[in-house]
């Protein structure tokens, strides 16, 4: 008889392995000889965006949905049936298109997507407060010593963590479950969509030796580059290579590729990381070098910039001007206000004079807007600046368009310069 630990994915129950749940008979079944001891998980929702919009419309649920924007714009992310096709995040729009060319295209709408992050995070922190996100769709989760407290084991605790995602919100995700960073992430990815993957400390080394390097996290194309260029193309060539040749080839990555190629990740669940930044860009269709045209980007960029630090709290301290030329050249531009700010009128008016210091440089074929140096938003903080005594009615009169575009949508009211 087996001896590993087995969990129904349906109701949750604890069991010896058997083909199906004894207390439901579901078929769904979890089994692992450390299922009820590894405590480490990273939950990542499954094609976030996409599965935002198909929830809110339930009309495209059936067809392939690629969210991104514009002819020369490229994908943020794609549904599971565009993924069939062969689209991916990143791609370029044309090439994603020509491979899927039925797709209903949709432009992110971050308001909604930052409002289910948060609801899901919430959910998330009733479970520990140890919680790392990376991303809206994506966190660590370490659950040492909360199965006293939850009455179940951190597996159990994950996976009524998805199932009250899918029955409140109506979104999926895949969970990774280990003893380290590195490989819980990398078991959230093993079976996607509403995957519940697993890597124990005893299968550790087998698992990963048959890997190729690019499921290493945090080693890019140019790495990989390097690692193939060397004969390192597995996690069993890295294995084989001494600690020293790595340090001395690939300095502090070379001393990091050394211990996953083992496994060990020795980082902490870093509960406090926060959002560095806040930006929003566009890609356009054909290069525009119209100051006037360029100037309704700006405000429109500021707008949606604004909209996110407000839904998250956020006040940036530095304005970040984005460009990229016709010959794919990038032009950053970058202002420290006197005071942060996360009102539209005050990123744009900072935005404006450093797209001025670059249009000699037109025409450009993206355009990105952004704050940094974030602290949090506090209700009774005066944004105006000493030096612009109308600042103040403007944040009132912004503030008071929130209000109205909260009650009767986004475009109930809108700035003459946004229709440029």
């Amino acid at each position: 008889m087996s001896t590993q630990q087995a969990m129904c994915r349906d109701c949750f129950a604890i069991f010896k392995a058997a083909p199906r749940c004894p207390e439901c008979r579901s078929p769904r079944i979890l089994a692992h000889a450390e299922l009820t001891t590894l405590t480490i998980a990273h939950m990542d929702c499954d094609a976030f965006y996409a599965s935002v919009e198909k929830r809110d419309n339930p009309a495209i649920r059936d067809k392939p949905v690629i969210i991104g924007g514009g002819h020369r714009g490229v994908v943020s992310t794609a549904c599971y049936i565009a993924r069939i096709k062969g689209v991916h995040s990143a791609m370029p729009m044309f090439k994603a298109l020509k491979l899927c060319p039925e797709a209903v295209v949709i432009k992110p709408r971050m308001s909604a997507y930052v409002e289910v992050s948060a609801q899901i995070r919430a959910f998330m922190a009733e479970l520990t407060p140890a919680i790392e996100p990376l991303s809206l769709d994506e966190a660590f989760l370490d659950l040492t010593g909360t199965e006293k407290l939850h009455g179940a084991p951190p597996a159990v605790m994950m996976g009524r963590l998805v199932k009250r995602m899918e029955d409140e919100l109506g979104i999926s995700g895949s969970i990774g479950l280990s003893h380290n960073k590195f490989l819980a992430k990398l078991a959230s990815d093993l079976d996607k969509p509403k995957g519940f993957s697993i890597i124990g400390k005893a299968e550790t080394e087998s698992f990963l030796m048959p890997l190729p390097i690019k499921k290493i996290w945090g080693a890019g194309k140019v790495m990989q580059a390097s690692l193939q260029k060397d004969g390192i193309r597995t996690f069993a060539d890295l294995r084989r290579r001494n600690r020293k040749t790595l340090v001395d080839r690939y300095g502090t990555m070379g001393d990091r590729l050394w211990h996953l190629s083992r496994g060990e990740d020795y980082r902490n669940i870093n509960a406090s990381t926060a959002v560095k930044s806040i930006s929003k860009e566009t890609t356009f269709n054909d290069d525009i070098k119209d100051p006037d045209i360029l100037d309704g980007y700006i405000w429109r960029l500021s707008e949606q910039v604004s909209d996110r630090a407000k839904t998250k709290g956020q006040m940036g301290k530095v304005v970040t001007l984005k460009v990229k030329q016709s010959n794919f050249k990038s032009l950053t531009r970058r202002i420290t206000l006197t005071d942060p700010t996360q009102v539209a009128d005050v990123i744009y008016s900072h935005a404006k004079p450093l797209l001025q210091s670059v249009i000699d440089k037109a025409p450009f074929r993206l355009i990105g807007v952004g704050i940094s140096t974030l602290t949090k938003a506090a209700e009774s903080h005066s944004f105006a600046s000493f030096l612009d005594p109308d600042a103040s009615k403007r944040e009132q009169v912004e503030r008071a368009a929130d209000q109205i575009k909260q009650k009767f949508g986004k475009d109930a009211i809108r700035k003459g310069r946004s229709l440029r």
